[in-house]
């Protein structure tokens, strides 16, 4: 005997809303003062941010000095600043050496030359990162670009004078460094994370030894190596430029931290994919390129630009072989005399600069991320 059992379905329920009630008050209530123990904490926070808050505007631009009179030998007599010491800051110091701290030893009549670099770069990554740029005429923007920049840096055509590079400095080095360096890492990391997967023994082998390899020693110790130690390998009467050697060290200590970031997104993949791939009857390469890596890429995109956010602030640490970076540019424009003491101005300035590009690099990949992965929103 057959039972009807006639079932009669519950109306839909809205989707959850992403705003809480009561609005942004609603938000501090429920997360900042649901009980006395959180509320306690949350005015005290609020009391030192407010205090120290105000303390550093009034430091900082109330009572500041921003220029500084010269004395009569044409140089600029700090006494105002010191005067002035503990209580405002002293941005004359930047006033006076924000070329050197921009452009280290590079010529001063030629500052043109890598102010053009810097804004080329920034218009590099710009039109990079927009996706509707993501074509194969891109890497034609790129080679044409850095070909520019190569031309602008170096000099010794179309009437420019020679520049070597033992006089570059400053932003234009940081900038070089941490573009080559992620831009030849990355396309290293996702074939050393492949080959750590691959099924032939010798390949893996070699990823994993020189995955383990680099990731065990800091930075630092690859800069040594390829500064002084290098050398004395080539042969008689053969250098290589140290830009160029500080270049490949970063190259390889990005890659092997980047591949391990790519390969876990490449086990973070459904295995169903991989099958689905194969049934598709793909080749290695067809599967790799348009099936597995877009969803593998896509799924680590935070870590990956933590990773380059990393790297471009590493990118510092050349100052032990003597290359004037950004930071170690900074550094040497407070060491004479009536500037000695300013340095906190200095830092600020610079770590201003290092802030609005990894800012600028953190919202670029919560913006991309978000985009991509817009599908999965239910």
């Amino acid at each position: 005997m057959s039972v009807t059992v006639n079932h009669t379905p519950s109306p839909a329920l809205p989707p959850p809303s992403r705003v809480m009630a009561g609005g942004p008050l609603g938000w501090v209530r429920a997360n900042l003062l649901n009980g006395p123990i959180n509320a306690a904490v949350t005015l005290l926070l609020a009391y030192l941010v407010v205090r120290y808050a105000i303390s550093f505007i009034d430091w900082a631009f109330i009572h500041a000095i921003w220029e500084v009179p010269n004395d009569r030998f044409g140089r600029p007599d700090t006494a105002l600043c010191r005067d002035n010491k503990g209580i405002g800051a002293c941005w004359a110091v930047i006033g006076e050496k924000h070329r050197f701290i921009l452009f280290g030893t590079y010529p001063y009549e030629e500052h043109w030359r890598p102010a053009i670099v810097c804004v080329l770069f920034i218009a590099l990554y710009i039109v990079s990162a927009m996706r509707r740029f993501w074509r194969k005429e891109l890497v034609l923007v790129w080679v044409a670009t850095l070909t520019i920049i190569g031309i602008l840096m170096w000099g010794g055509v179309f009437g420019l004078s020679y520049v070597p590079q033992e006089r570059w400095g400053g932003l234009p080095i940081t900038l070089i460094l941490a573009t080559f360096g992620l831009a030849f890492a990355f396309p290293l990391a996702i074939l050393v994370a492949l080959g750590r997967r691959s099924r032939l023994p010798a390949i893996k082998a070699l990823c994993v030894l020189y995955v383990e390899l680099i990731r065990g020693v800091p930075l630092i110790s690859l800069l040594f190596m390829a500064s002084v130690m290098f050398p004395l390998f080539l042969p008689e009467g053969m250098n290589i430029d140290k830009l160029l050697r500080a270049q490949v060290a970063i190259i390889l200590f990005a890659g092997a931290y980047l591949a391990e970031v790519v390969r876990a997104g490449l086990q973070a993949l459904p295995k169903g994919q991989y099958e689905a791939a194969d049934a598709l009857g793909l080749s290695y390469w067809q599967k790799t390129g348009f099936i597995i890596l877009p969803q593998a890429l896509r799924l680590v995109i935070p870590p990956l630009v933590n990773t380059f956010i990393g790297f471009f602030k590493d990118t510092s640490l050349v100052l032990i072989i003597g290359i004037f970076d950004l930071l170690t540019a900074a550094k040497t424009s407070i060491i004479e005399p009536q500037w000695q003491g300013f340095a906190v101005e200095v830092y600020v300035t610079v770590g201003l600069i290092y802030f609005i590009f990894c800012f600028a690099m953190s919202k670029y990949s919560a913006g991309l991320e978000a985009e991509l992965n817009r599908h999965r929103v239910r």
